[in-house]
């Protein structure tokens, strides 16, 4: 599929960051896989919980978050791994072999594949669907791919076996982030690389989830207007969203000061640790654009409004990397990345 027979929906910027509509405080939407037992327990069980929501968006997860294996989201990959591998320590490009950890549907290491920065690689997370949809989608790109599902503090492979380790919006999910970056560490060669991006804020999560919350319940209210009826969406979905939203605050867990992560890594033994950040004006858009999408009937807004969307939501990115990180503190950003090297 290319990119022109996708609409590039704004929602493309946000990653896989939580859903800020959870204010509506709806309970948790019953997993179609889990009995209604597993559901009760997950909300006891953060890992349990993990499993059973990412076995429920597996198959929708990519039309969910318009993720694609096209130029569009291999030019986004790539950029995010360029934002925070400068160009001089990219000389040993591409690695023989990477490792995604909680890879969801493979976004991140498919299209770094694609964009030359490893030559194969595995998935891995810890829920079985979302590894299947990784696996398959390889295969479909002709990629060497193999997967295994996998907790992240505990990673099923021998030290020393990886040259790159990667992850997009994973370690909020993690509750033991520094004992997971140790495995990685472990797991990586001598001089091997970690990335990981798409991480939130503690600062962007509290103004994302304000801004989103108060699109969603303007929406929600305006709609309702005499001669506004087409614009909103049936009541049972937007249930539906708000219960999904809900779900999703169980499994996100965290949300990270830069100089935070960039200690945990320190602490995971790893070197050469640096974080970025990145989506300033670009978030403050991004998530209420988002979230009006989701309050109106699919495929209401048309083709003029993703372009606007994408192309605003892209001209402040531009802005906020190329003015805005001059001025602005770095935690202020909504997405942090950090990177480090394991010892030689």
């Amino acid at each position: 599929m290319t990119s022109t027979d996708r609409e590039p929906r704004s929602d493309v910027a946000a990653g896989a960051a939580p859903r800020p509509d959870v204010a509506a405080g709806a309970a948790p939407a019953p997993n179609p896989h889990a009995t209604a037992e597993e559901v009760e327990a997950a909300r006891h069980d953060t890992k349990l919980a993990q499993v059973l929501y990412h076995d429920w968006e597996a198959e929708t997860y990519d039309d969910k978050w318009s993720i694609s294996y096209d130029q569009r989201c291999i030019d986004y990959a790539r950029g995010r791994f360029d934002a925070i591998v400068p160009d001089e320590l990219q000389r040993e490009l591409p690695y023989d072999r990477a490792l995604e950890l909680g890879c969801g549907t493979g976004f991140f290491l498919l299209n770094l594949v694609q964009s030359g920065v490893a030559r194969r690689g595995s998935v891995t997370d810890l829920s079985p669907g979302m590894v299947k949809v990784a696996v398959r989608n390889g295969q479909g790109l002709g990629l060497d791919i193999d997967g295994k599902v996998a907790d992240a503090e505990g990673i099923p492979y021998d030290d020393d076996t990886f040259d790159l380790v990667v992850g997009h919006a994973v370690l909020h999910h993690i509750p033991d982030v520094e004992l997971s970056l140790r495995e990685v560490v472990r797991v990586l060669k001598p001089g091997g690389r970690f990335v990981f991006a798409g991480e939130p804020t503690t600062t962007g999560n509290v103004y994302a989830r304000n801004l989103s919350t108060l699109t969603w319940r303007v929406a929600t209210t305006v709609t309702k207007l005499p001669g506004l009826e087409s614009w909103r969406r049936p009541q049972e979905e937007l249930d539906e969203s708000s219960r999904a939203a809900a779900l999703e605050a169980i499994v996100d867990l965290h949300t990270f000061e830069p100089a935070e992560l960039e200690r945990m890594a320190t602490n995971a033994g790893a070197v050469e640790v640096r974080t970025a950040s990145e989506e300033f004006t670009a978030a403050m858009l991004g998530w209420p654009i988002r979230t009006f999408e989701a309050s109106v009937p699919p495929g209401r807004l048309g083709w003029g409004w993703a372009k606007f969307a994408f192309k605003s939501w892209t001209s402040l990115s531009w802005v906020d990397s190329n003015l805005w990180r001059h001025v602005v503190p770095k935690g202020w950003f909504y997405n942090v990345m950090v990177t480090g090297v394991k010892p030689s």
